[in-house]
C-alpha cells in the first residue's frame, strides 16, 4: 500500500469537520473515508457523503461480520469505519483521512502502526461551549452532555503524534497542510512513491 493514513480526532465542536473539508479542497490526492453511523442525519448532511447512515441492527450485523476497521459507541450512537473502504484507497496510492473519535483512533493505530495521528484542540473551554451553542441544532441538555464528555476526550491528546490548536481557522488549516506535506516528503514515502526515479539516479 502506497497511500498514507492520517487520523484526525477532536472533541465535538472543535471545528474538525470544517477544517477537514477545507483540507480536502486544498490538498491533492487526499480523500476522507466515509464512516457508518446510527445517528440521524443533521440538516444539510447526505447519506454516502457525510456518513453512511444506518440502523443499529444493521450496524451490529456488520460488527458480527468483522466489517469494521474500528467502531465505537459515542454517547447514544455507533460510529465505524469499514476495512474494505480504507484498504482499497491506500492500495490505490491515495492518502486517506479518518475523521474519528479517540477510541477508534487507537484501534486503527494497532492495525496501521504507521498511521499519523492528529488531535485538534479548542483554544479554551469557553470557546468550545460557544461553538456548541452556536450550532443551533442541539438542545441545552445535549450540549451539556457533550461538554461533560469533552474534557475526557481532550485528555487523550497525549496519545497522538501532533496537536493542532484551532483558534485561528487559517492557521490551523496551514498546520494540517504542513503535517501532511512533511510526511509526503519523508524518505520512506519518497522511496515508495518515487523509487524508480531515485534508483535511476544511481544507475
Amino acid at each position: 500500500m502506497s497511500g498514507k493514513l492520517f487520523i484526525i480526532t477532536a472533541a465535538s465542536g472543535t471545528g474538525k469537520t470544517s477544517l477537514v473539508k477545507e483540507l480536502l479542497a486544498t490538498t491533492d490526492n487526499l480523500t476522507v473515508s466515509v464512516s457508518h453511523t446510527t445517528r440521524a442525519p443533521r440538516p444539510g448532511e447526505s447519506d454516502g457523503v457525510h456518513y453512511h447512515f444506518t440502523t443499529v441492527d444493521a450496524f451490529k450485523q456488520m460488527i458480527d461480520e468483522s466489517a469494521f476497521l474500528e467502531y465505537a459507541q459515542v454517547f447514544d450512537n455507533f460510529y465505524g469505519t469499514t476495512c474494505q473502504a480504507v484498504e482499497r484507497l491506500l492500495h490505490d496510492g491515495v492518502d486517506v483521512i479518518l475523521e474519528i473519535d479517540w477510541q477508534g483512533a487507537l484501534q486503527v493505530k494497532e492495525k496501521f502502526s504507521d498511521a499519523v495521528m492528529i488531535f485538534i484542540l479548542p483554544p479554551s473551554r469557553d470557546a468550545l461551549r460557544s461553538r456548541l451553542s452556536g450550532r443551533g441544532q442541539d438542545s441545552d441538555e445535549v450540549i451539556e452532555k457533550r461538554l461533560a464528555g469533552s474534557l475526557t476526550e481532550m485528555r487523550q491528546y497525549d496519545k497522538f503524534d501532533y496537536v493542532v490548536i484551532n483558534d485561528d481557522f487559517a492557521e490551523a488549516l496551514a498546520d494540517l497542510q504542513t503535517i501532511i506535506k512533511s510526511h509526503r516528503l519523508s524518505r520512506a514515502t519518497q522511496q515508495v512513491r518515487n523509487g524508480k526515479l531515485i534508483d535511476a539516479l544511481f544507475v
